[in-house]
């Protein structure tokens, strides 16, 4: 609306033309003003829905990105354990255990940086130096790529410093492992027998025989992994013994002052043994590895009822030929045996758990002694006592490439029946040994496992040295 000039009106009407001409033009201010707004107000509301749906978007995509980061997070953590509680980098059957995880960690570590750069929009430092060497290729319009490929899941339980001979680490599917072996045992017993009748407790008529023997057993060998899958392996073990025997003792039924020596030695085959293990659960960080095996062992090795004895006609107590004692030492049990067992191993920083249950049962058969005039003194069925055993133990890394472990054996061996009847004197024997281990990686596919055993019961050996070099191809 527009105002005439106020000289044509009076003053009552000119007051009256500027009130309506104020109102009008306040009117289309106001009108100007709401119309501004809902502009404005249809525009934000436009913004903050669009802002909203990207909010949403980002949602989803934060949430799968969270999970993808859980998941790369266990596999790292999954693989820092196992490059902290390994032997040394390495695992008892020589692969690089701690190269493997320490690749696995790094590995994760570019996945997970790889993954929270393509959230933020962002390109990879790796993907910014291809394009600047490629000559300043546009990143902005480059989208995001992931680097390399996410580790598969690590499901072999952590290496410890073997001391037992049944190691807790499976050989990888397609995997060859050439374990050479060398053990030193021994051990030394007093035995003393009482031969007469007692008149009181006090006084002995009769003669008292002291005797001690000495046995040194020397046993190297190879055993050979294969891994048929990532959860079972094969293994076959070839063992050469040789043993020596020395007693040291009076002659029996002789009153004489003087001691006698009787010695005697042998070597050849032991007995070979194929082992199938297979590992039932995946496990985790404090989480329990269960591995179970069956080991056959076989009676290559020369019998204790195949060498020569010291008898004549036959080993009858009484005379001077008749000492019972081998001439030549056996390499071998002469039984065919099976061994069911179960492995476990429980990783918890900084330190692994582990453990063995076994149960040996030995095949009896009928047997003869071979007499030293070439005769035979048949015995009938020999049973061998089964044998109950259990071990536990714990393995620290010292650093990647070398670790320690400690732990104790013990087996029940229980009574020889012959015939069906338990052997004279032969009893339940308990036999334990404290074991020190210590593994060093000498490169990614050789490692240097060495084991000091102590025997704590008198029918253990007194002293078992262990070396084993494992190479894997």
């Amino acid at each position: 609306m527009k105002c005439v000039p106020f000289r044509q009106f009076s003053a009552i009407g000119y007051a009256a033309l500027l009130a309506f001409c104020v109102e009008a033009h306040a009117q289309s201010l106001e009108t100007q003003a709401t119309q501004a707004g809902q502009a404005n107000i249809s525009a934000l509301r436009a913004e903050v829905d669009q802002r909203l749906k990207e909010l949403e978007a980002l949602k989803r995509k934060l949430a799968d990105e969270e999970g993808n980061f859980r998941q790369l997070s266990r596999r790292l953590n999954a693989s820092q354990l196992e490059s902290r509680h390994a032997t040394g980098g390495t695992d008892a059957n020589g692969l690089p255990v701690g190269a493997a995880a320490t690749g696995g960690a790094t590995a994760a570590a570019q996945a997970v940086q790889a993954d929270q750069a393509a959230a933020q929009g962002a390109v990879p430092q790796s993907d910014q130096n291809a394009g600047a060497s490629a000559g300043g290729t546009d990143q902005a319009s480059t989208p995001a790529t992931p680097v390399g490929q996410a580790p598969v899941a690590d499901t072999h339980p952590p290496a410890v410093a073997p001391i037992f001979d049944q190691p807790g680490v499976l050989t990888p599917r397609h995997t060859l492992v050439v374990e050479p072996y060398f053990q030193f045992s021994y051990s030394s017993q007093n035995q003393i027998s009482l031969v007469g009748y007692t008149i009181v407790p006090a006084l002995l008529i009769g003669l008292i025989n002291v005797s001690e023997v000495k046995t040194t057993t020397l046993t190297g060998g190879v055993a050979l992994r294969y891994g048929l899958t990532n959860r079972m392996e094969l293994e076959v073990r070839v063992p050469y013994v040789y043993q020596t025997n020395d007693t040291v003792a009076r002659e029996p039924f002789v009153g004489t002052a003087a001691n006698t020596t009787i010695s005697s030695n042998g070597h050849g085959l032991g007995d070979v043994e194929a082992t199938l293990r297979y590992q039932f659960n995946q496990g985790g960080p404090d989480k329990f590895y269960y591995i179970g095996w069956l080991r056959l062992k076989s009676a290559t090795g020369k019998s204790p009822f195949d060498v020569v004895t010291d008898c004549v006609v036959s080993c009858v107590v009484g005379t001077t030929a008749n000492t019972g004692l081998p001439l030549e030492q056996p390499t071998g049990s002469g039984f065919l045996a099976i061994q069911p067992g179960l492995t476990w191993l429980f990783p918890t920083d900084p330190v692994v758990f582990f453990g063995n249950f076994s149960y040996l049962h030995s095949f009896g058969k009928d047997e003869s002694l071979t007499l030293r005039d070439g005769q035979t003194q048949f015995l009938g069925k020999i049973q061998p006592g089964d044998i109950w055993g259990f071990n536990i133990g714990m393995g620290l890394a010292l650093n990647e490439k070398a670790s320690v472990s400690i732990g104790y054996d013990q087996s029940i061996v229980l009574p020889t029946s012959q015939n069906g009847q338990t052997v004279p004197g032969s009893v339940r024997v308990i036999l334990g040994t404290l074991l020190i281990g210590y593994s060093y990686r000498i490169s990614p596919t050789t490692t240097l496992n060495f084991s000091i055993g102590a025997g704590l019961t008198r029918d253990t050996p007194d002293l078992t040295l262990s070396l084993r070099v494992p190479m894997s191809f």
